[in-house]
């Protein structure tokens, strides 16, 4: 079993790490001045910032800006930025919700799929939108480098996997900008050990007992699930070019990502509101009345009211992207996800916006095994502040 591979990290050299490191692209997408603020916090310094595309510029001069990304990878290669360490990364990120901790490795993208149903070890947790796949495979098939902000998720009670590692050298330690608290990451002596703790939760006797089938099923997919399914079209579209031996060793065959014991107590998993940005805001709200013995609230103008909603979370979420796509293909408008109530509540105006129920994180695996994908956008892992940040990178050419 080779689905985690010990890979070759290319660490910045700068010392302003708290420059350098930003939040995950899909993030404040519908909050300018968030990304005018980092923009001009990292303003003729060494920065993520420069090797990212945050996604509220999509529509913005797209080949101009792909293109300057690249030049950036490129010369920060070639300048000497990076310096490359190989093995894991512990890393411990501390928010206002608690310190939670992660490893940062590679997995093989041969092990996952992001198809629902798929029987996989890596699976995608909620529905991909194929349309987003091209514009992000646009942007990733010229890049020399990757910068993850994937995370996924582990069942492990017994938190096995986190006691066994041997801590090395700390390779950083530094405040986070724009609110994102406080990161440190410490060099795994043991990684080999560490890799054969992850295998060890996939025991037949311990799948039975946890979720009453006998079904490999390792790492799902947190957050970043687009970014994964578009590295695995990038792998699929290089594989066929390749002769067996290299698509045996090719760099482009592994992800880099962060992997979360989904029992951390800091994790918390997050309710993704639906804003819908329309000017018949009211001819949606008087549209649309959910039943059921769950609770969500609609949004107009930044005042709540409280809503009958489906007890199964999940099926709730489909019938509202139902409902809203239908107004749309009517009406109009566009759908934008919003993490956090009170930013949800602040862009109100624009349309109207429905505050969502979280699900149980204790339910998860169990809900992914039973029922596969759950509906795009259900659940996030903590506030928008408290998102991946870029920090390691690695080769994929």
């Amino acid at each position: 079993m080779n689905v985690i591979k010990i890979p070759q990290i290319l660490l910045p050299k700068t010392e302003d790490m708290t420059a350098w490191s930003v939040n995950a692209c899909d993030q404040f997408t519908s909050d300018e001045s968030y990304w005018q603020s980092v923009e001009r916090l990292v303003e003729n310094k060494l920065s993520t910032y420069n090797l990212i595309y945050p996604e509220i510029y999509l529509k913005d001069n797209t080949q101009s800006r792909i293109a300057k990304i690249n030049d950036n990878m490129q010369s920060y290669m070639q300048n000497g930025v990076f310096k490359t360490f190989e093995g894991f990364i512990l890393v411990e990120r501390t928010t206002q919700s608690g310190t939670r901790t992660g490893l940062i490795l590679s997995i093989d993208l041969e092990d996952y799929s992001f198809e629902k149903g798929a029987k996989t070890l890596i699976r995608s947790t909620e529905a991909t939108i194929l349309e987003r796949i091209p514009p992000r495979v646009e942007i990733r098939k010229n890049a020399p480098i990757e910068l993850p902000h994937i995370m996924l998720l582990f069942d492990d009670e017994n938190n096995s996997v986190f006691n066994s590692v041997e801590r090395g050298e700390v390779l950083y330690d530094f405040d986070m900008n724009m609110g994102g608290g406080h990161i440190k990451g410490t060099a795994v002596k043991n990684p080999k050990e560490v890799i054969n703790n992850f295998y060890s939760l996939l025991d037949s006797k311990t799948l039975l007992s946890k979720y009453g089938k006998d079904e490999k099923f390792l790492f799902a997919v947190g957050d970043g699930n687009h970014s994964l399914a578009t590295a695995k079209t990038c792998w699929e579209n290089i594989k066929a070019t390749l002769s067996e031996e290299e698509i045996k060793s090719h760099p482009a065959r592994y992800a880099l990502c962060e992997v979360v014991n989904i029992y951390d107590k800091s994790l918390n998993f997050e309710p993704i509101h639906r804003l819908l940005k329309t000017d018949k805001a009211k001819e949606f709200k008087e549209s649309y009345s959910p039943n059921g013995e769950g609770v969500a609230y609609i949004v107009l103008n930044g005042e709540k009211q409280k809503l009958s909603f489906n007890a199964d979370a999940p099926q709730g979420i489909r019938e509202l992207d139902e409902q809203i796509f239908e107004f749309i293909n009517k009406n109009g408008g566009e759908v934008d996800y919003i993490h956090g109530e009170e930013e949800l509540c602040q862009f109100s105006s624009q349309g109207v916006g429905v505050i969502l129920p979280s699900i149980a994180k204790n339910d998860f695996f169990r809900l992914i095994i039973n029922g596969g994908n759950l509906p795009r956008k259900t659940f996030s892992m903590g506030e928008g502040n408290e998102k991946r940040y870029y920090i390691e990178a690695k080769k994929i050419k």
